[in-house]
């Protein structure tokens, strides 16, 4: 078999990529080696930069259908989990409103949902062909070996892209070093239907754990709860309704609600893993997604990274492609652009990992004052959105982190501030080489 690209790994990152180089006309296979959906979680918070992409491929308007608005996560500490009102408790609330319209909120949608509207837009086009189940095996002699039932076919691509997740083959092929960081601590989530009131994201904080809730479409929402490593296998033999307790104490309104959990077999453990690969490129191979870098889940980001991966070495190959131009120096331009703008969402979600977690359970009234001063001054608070959102990078101060700790005083609403344009990311941001058509023309 002969393709353009091969792409190994049909998640939403592979699924990107492939959508891009076959609207552009490039010879496109994907080969995912599971039948039908896991049942396993994966992301569903989509972040601002993930919709404008949406938005340039025209598949906001079904995306947003399918989804639920999210316009701000409250964040809630309770000292004592019992005999106050959740709903009498101060809160802080981040806000993506304060971002650049029409990118200023969040959308939560089933994961497999998404995956169907990206895979049906891609199988409209002809250049695009889908594998699946097929297992990738390696490489023998510059070829992509892939077992399709009981038979193994070797595929001959000009690129191959690795979208395989954590566990890559690919990246095992391609020696790449990758130092990981592991937590103290492991999160359970689930899906159960929620209160017709929950409709923001919510994070309910003690000093020993916290449950997150992200409400999704139809009355559905998806929980997010912090325990001990080591701790799963305990809670398992507590039995179910002590950890419908463990939720009450945080979020009472949910009574009636997480009792719908019928079985152990709904709830998934997640192991947060922390790495950042030596390089993205090698010859004419790339990674993208889970198998370049794994972000903390605490900042909702790992899908969101690997579809921006997607679409910018999807815009570049379509760009090389029509060029005529083909080299691992003009491959490494998506590296170029990724890297910084990665290790930048991952630092930002271990400092949230730290500071949620249990080795900071002492410092609960310090994270309650630093998030009231992020959350209320005006330009700690557009800074953080617009880090998180991925629409650009706007990078603290000491002045920053003087307020944040109490040092210095909060700004005001009243005083004179705005986001700068040369924070946001543009089109010569996210594909430079766009910038060497002149050139190609000349």
């Amino acid at each position: 078999m002969k393709t353009n690209v091969l792409v190994i790994g049909g998640g939403v990152g592979g699924l990107t990529v492939a959508l891009k180089l076959a609207r552009c006309g490039i010879g496109v296979t994907l080969v995912e080696q599971m039948k039908g959906s896991p049942h396993l979680y994966k992301g569903e918070l989509v972040q601002p930069k993930t919709l404008q992409i949406f938005d340039s491929i025209g598949l906001l308007p079904p995306v947003l259908d399918a989804g639920h608005i999210i316009n701000r996560i409250d964040l809630v500490e309770r000292k004592k989990p019992v005999d106050i009102n959740l709903e009498e408790l101060p809160f802080q609330s981040m806000s993506y409103n304060i971002l650049p319209k029409p990118y200023h909120h969040a959308l939560m949608i089933p994961h497999e949902t998404l995956k169907t509207i990206l895979l049906e837009e891609a199988e409209k086009y002809p250049s695009f062909k889908s594998i699946q189940p097929g297992r990738f095996m390696g490489f023998e002699n510059g070829l992509a070996k892939v077992k399709l039932a009981k038979e193994e076919v070797f595929i001959e691509a000009d690129y191959y892209v690795s979208a395989e997740g954590r566990k890559s083959k690919v990246r095992d092929f391609m020696q790449l070093r990758r130092k990981e960081k592991k937590y103290d601590h492991h999160f359970l989530t689930v899906t159960f239907p929620r209160p017709k009131c929950l409709t923001e994201g919510k994070i309910i904080s003690t000093d020993r754990t916290f449950l997150g809730l992200f409400p999704l479409p139809d009355n559905m929402v998806r929980s997010v709860y912090l325990i001990p490593k080591g701790s799963y296998k305990t809670m398992i033999e507590e039995g179910l309704e002590s950890f419908y307790e463990k939720y009450l104490e945080l979020c009472p309104s949910l009574d009636g609600y997480v009792q719908r959990i019928e079985s152990w077999k709904q709830i998934q453990l997640m192991i947060p893993v922390h790495y950042h690969v030596s390089s993205y490129v090698k010859d004419n191979i790339v990674l993208l997604g889970d198998a370049a870098h794994s972000v903390h889940p605490m900042a909702g980001e790992g899908m969101n990274l690997a579809i921006q991966d997607g679409d910018v070495i999807g815009e570049l190959f379509c760009w090389m492609y029509e060029h005529n131009r083909h080299s691992s120096e003009l491959l490494s331009l998506y590296e170029k652009v990724r890297r910084p703008r990665v290790h930048h969402i991952l630092k930002l979600s271990h400092l949230s990992a730290l500071a949620y977690s249990r080795p900071l359970r002492s410092f609960v009234s310090w994270r309650k004052k630093v998030m009231d001063q992020l959350t209320n001054d005006p330009v700690l608070h557009i800074k953080h959105m617009l880090n998180i959102s991925g629409l650009g990078i706007w990078k603290e101060t000491i002045i920053d982190r003087a307020i944040q700790t109490g040092v210095a005083p909060k700004r005001t609403e009243e005083m004179d501030f705005h986001l700068d344009k040369r924070h946001l990311f543009t089109k010569r941001d996210d594909y430079p080489w766009r910038d060497m058509e002149e050139e190609v023309k000349g």
